[in-house]
């Protein structure tokens, strides 16, 4: 288009009364910006979630593998005792399984702790998503509702449509604020 025929268009709109759509028009820019944002956090905090649920498993894996060493220490110790209660070899390899799993309790206990705090970080980013989705969706609803106003010509949808995007933009900001 050339600059004297979006002149003319411009013209063509004030002289029809459709002026006052650009308000509803810009809205609808705005809050379909705004669904994009909100679809791009929501996508993040998926990713973050599925990532600490990944840690939070590979923990609980580690903290497996040390209980089994234990456990086997353990038989191992049990065997030691019985199959050769005077042997000075046995009573040797005994306390070095003894000082072993002294370690690995305090190992376990650590271990235990990180997965269960990985496991919180995987609660408060799947949290945080679903603060997004719910954001999400409202502000999608938004842009539907202030859409039909450029069909229909009546404000109320437009209206309406600006009161649930705000709601969905307080959800979207919820999951920003959620630690």
């Amino acid at each position: 288009m050339e600059a004297n025929e979006v002149h003319e268009f411009v013209e063509g709109l004030e002289k029809g009364g459709e002026a006052g759509l650009y308000a509803v028009s810009f809205s609808i820019a705005v809050l379909a910006m705004l669904v994009a944002l909100a679809t791009v956090l929501s996508h993040r905090a998926h990713t973050e979630a599925v990532l600490q649920q990944a840690r939070a498993s590979d923990e609980w894996g580690l903290y497996q593998a040390k209980r089994i060493r234990q456990s086997n220490i353990a038989t191992s110790s049990d065997l030691l005792t019985v199959l050769a209660p005077n042997n000075p070899a046995a009573a040797a390899r005994l306390d070095d399984y003894r000082k072993h799993t002294a370690k690995w309790d305090d190992d376990l206990k650590a271990s235990e702790e990180r997965a269960h705090g990985l496991e919180e970080d995987v609660e408060h980013a799947e949290h945080r998503a679903s603060r997004y989705d719910s954001g999400e969706a409202l502000l999608q609803i938004a842009v539907v509702l202030s859409s039909v106003t450029l069909l229909t010509r009546q404000r109320i949808y437009w209206l309406i449509g600006l009161a649930i995007g705000g709601v969905g933009l307080l959800f979207a900001a919820m999951g920003l604020l959620t630690h």
